[in-house]
């Protein structure tokens, strides 16, 4: 009886899970969600663990955010740990906690740890970051008010119901992508199948909706080698997007940098970029930066016609609206999101692939009607634009390619 009731009384084991955030109108992030019971005794390992991961971050130019929510953490414990972690991380990125139970959050606001900041949602952190990130590179002025870190506000509602309409518009291509696996390789549930997507993903940080949607597309292996005969490609010499030394391995990096010089181009207050969903024929939001969120709603929404965004890419060409408020080519839905956020002019630029298909939109809004942009700035847009298409093609062709290849291996192998 005794050693049964030790054995149900002992603390669940502490586990960090990572995964890459995307969705930042700004840098990445590495986010570790941990879960089960951090006392004394454990907290040397978590440490170790933790260094473990906050490396992997720095290495791949990563903010690491920490979501405690399903922690059960001894206070003594926590602040030695995170206390010596911080104190080792001088001169890198200040270690982000969000969703920390009400006990730590006070005890580290108490200890005043250097380096640790606290959100009491995973928006909140990613909104801040952004700003922080805007601010150094010299951005257009982010215009939003900054909420209180420790309170939800109705932004991060508006938010998380942006992010719900989403997932609801991925999920069906992730059912997909389940279902072609346990059919292709036998496996028991869709569980297993989403498993294997989600390690894939983290491996080689691509994003999930991105990975399920290249399952979907991509013809099935028919051997041993899922893309037989394939080479390592070189990385394509980009004229304006290998400034700032950015791996091109990492997505969430190159597509805002695109945006970034999108926006420096412009002299645009506002812009966001748009990828092809293969899977689902339709322009996805990957970044955005000074929309609001009603017209980022209308996006979401993804209506995809009576906008400057469908005709650049049907069109195959860049599309200026001079005046929002007047020009038939919008749709009375599309004219009423952009005049409720103060957008009264736009350009669309479209980012075509070698075959001449359009694989994204790169959109930018002024607040001046009668806006066009000069010969020079239409010449430097479709010099990035080409920029884009070239790492977007390398980046399907080699980093989504090998998630994909070894995906394939990883299922085929035979269950020890």
């Amino acid at each position: 009886m005794n050693s049964s009731s030790s054995r149900s009384a002992a603390p669940a084991p502490l586990v960090i899970e990572s995964s890459v955030v995307e969705g930042l109108p700004a840098e990445g992030a590495l986010l570790l969600r941990m879960s089960g019971s951090l006392d004394a005794h454990g907290a040397q390992a978590w440490s170790d663990e933790l260094r473990g991961h906050l490396e992997q971050a720095d290495r791949a130019g990563l903010r690491p955010v920490l979501d405690m929510a399903h922690v059960q953490l001894g206070g003594a414990a926590v602040l030695r740990t995170l206390s010596e972690t911080t104190r080792t991380r001088t001169g890198r990125p200040d270690l982000i906690i969000v969703r920390a139970r009400p006990g730590v959050r006070e005890a580290v606001h108490l200890a005043r740890l250097t380096g640790v900041q606290l959100y009491a949602t995973l928006d909140e952190a990613l909104r801040e970051l952004a700003r922080a990130a805007s601010r150094v590179e010299e951005l257009p002025a982010w215009r939003s008010q900054m909420a209180d870190p420790l309170r939800p506000s109705y932004e991060d509602l508006h938010k998380e119901v942006r992010a719900l309409r989403a997932r609801v518009r991925t999920a069906p291509v992730i059912g997909m992508a389940q279902g072609a696996l346990m059919v292709r390789y036998g496996l028991p549930d869709s569980g297993s199948a989403f498993r294997a997507l989600r390690e894939a993903s983290q491996r080689f940080n691509v994003p999930l909706r991105v990975l399920v949607s290249a399952v979907v597309v991509a013809r099935p292996p028919s051997g041993d080698v899922w893309f037989p005969g394939r080479r390592c490609l070189p990385v394509p010499q980009l004229r304006i997007l290998a400034r700032g030394g950015r791996d091109p391995r990492y997505r969430r990096q190159m597509i805002d940098a695109v945006l970034h010089e999108a926006l420096a181009i412009g002299k645009a207050p506002a812009g966001y970029v748009q990828f092809v969903d293969p899977a689902v024929n339709a322009l996805t939001l990957e970044t955005h930066y000074g929309c609001a969120d009603t017209f980022l709603d209308h996006l979401v929404r993804g209506r995809g016609d009576g906008d400057a965004d469908a005709a650049a890419r049907t069109r195959g060409r860049q599309v200026s609206v001079p005046d929002v408020a007047t020009d038939p080519l919008l749709s009375d839905e599309s004219r009423c999101a952009l005049l409720t956020t103060g957008a009264r002019a736009l350009r669309s630029v479209p980012v075509l692939s070698s075959t001449g298909s359009c694989t994204g939109v790169i959109s930018l809004h002024w607040t001046e009607a009668g806006h066009r942009p000069t010969a020079a700035q239409a010449e430097a847009f479709a010099l990035l634009a080409a920029d884009t298409a070239a790492w977007l093609s390398w980046y399907h062709r080699s980093v989504l390619l090998d998630a994909l290849e070894h995906l394939h291996r990883a299922l085929s192998r035979p269950a020890r």
